[in-house]
């Protein structure tokens, strides 16, 4: 099952073909100039206050790292069924997406395999 979003398919994720979505979700990532928000993460001011005292040209790269973040979180998110989705529903960034669903599907293809 795939999504189209601006010409482009993405392989829905499934519990059998976590590997191949992965690569393939890299690549678009990167494409989309967002690997590195999904892969390092960024820093999050602790709080609103923290947040005030920035300098200008901080507030702008936080603004630009979030704005990425919600880029990724919404091209992973259109790899997702329903019931993945609701998984990760209540992770707030890219990175913690991306590990999280790391976590719960790596070496599912290999473990079946060994299984077979």
């Amino acid at each position: 099952m795939t999504t189209e979003n601006a010409h482009t398919l993405i392989l829905k994720l499934t519990k059998d073909n976590y590997d191949s979505w992965c690569i393939r979700l890299k690549a678009f990532l990167g494409s989309q100039e967002c690997i590195e928000i999904v892969q390092y993460g960024y820093d999050e001011p602790e709080s609103k206050e923290v947040e005030d005292t920035l300098q200008e040209a901080e507030k702008q790269v936080l603004k630009a790292n979030r704005k990425k973040d919600n880029k990724a979180k919404t091209i992973i998110y259109q790899g997702l069924d329903e019931a993945i989705f609701e998984i990760i529903v209540s992770v707030e960034t890219s990175k913690a997406i991306w590990e999280a669903l790391q976590q719960k599907y790596k070496g599912a293809d290999r473990i079946k395999k060994i299984c077979l």
